[in-house]
């Protein structure tokens, strides 16, 4: 009697076992299933990514390219001679327009400095300062342009007869790196405090010039200031 029972029993445990390892085996494929469509998915998501950024850097590298050549056509417009019946307003406006689109196709501080400068030589003195102001806010860092920037700045200032700007655009003219406009700065500094009474400023003024920057063009007029060279 007990034999019977003990081969049911081995028969039994068999057909578990094998039923386990049937159930082991599908959730095995259902994993690597799973596995697949994930290393599927982060596989797209990251050729997605690639071709995003080449696709940036492409548009990039073309929006340069065009910003380069309107800003080329731009300088060939304003700086050239004004052809037969053109006169500076018709010159200075198309160049306008060119800096513009440049500047649109790809952000350089020349190309925003220029649109300030043909707004100044337009008479626009608004829009000249709200560009400037733009720029310092963008590229006051850049050694190049940025005095550019603040020496016309100010010249708008003393246009617009705002000597209180002025004077603070100069001063901020004068602390940047380099040197380039910082005689510029001295002169015109000095100037504005001579009309405004402010003698001694003034002076100091001329005789840092005069110390700092003896090769400056400037330097013959504020000895003559100091008194200290011929009046012309």
């Amino acid at each position: 009697m007990p034999k019977p029972i003990k081969k049911r029993i081995t028969k039994k445990a068999t057909l578990d076992t094998e039923t386990e390892v049937k159930e082991k085996f599908s959730s095995l494929k259902d994993t690597i299933r799973e596995r697949k469509k994930t290393a599927v998915t982060y596989g797209s998501v990251f050729v997605i990514v690639i071709l995003a950024v080449v696709g940036f850097l492409m548009y990039s590298y073309n929006s340069r390219q065009r910003a380069t050549e309107l800003a080329y056509e731009a300088y060939k417009v304003y700086y050239s001679t004004a052809p037969q019946g053109e006169n500076k307003t018709e010159r200075v406006s198309k160049a306008l327009a060119l800096f513009n689109k440049a500047y649109d196709a790809s952000k350089t501080p020349t190309s925003l400095f220029y649109i300030a400068d043909c707004y100044y030589e337009l008479g626009r003195y608004d829009e000249a300062l709200k560009t400037l102001k733009d720029f310092t806010a963008r590229y006051s860092s850049d050694e190049q342009v940025a005095p550019l920037a603040y020496q016309k700045m100010a010249m708008v200032y003393i246009v617009k007869g705002d000597m209180n700007g002025a004077l603070k655009t100069l001063d901020a003219l004068y602390n940047l790196k380099g040197d380039i406009y910082k005689d510029f700065s001295l002169i015109e500094s000095a100037k504005l405090l001579e009309k405004e009474g402010k003698t001694a400023e003034a002076k100091k003024k001329y005789d840092d010039l005069v110390k700092k920057f003896p090769n400056s063009p400037f330097v013959e007029e504020a000895k003559v200031k100091l008194g200290k060279g011929k009046e012309g």
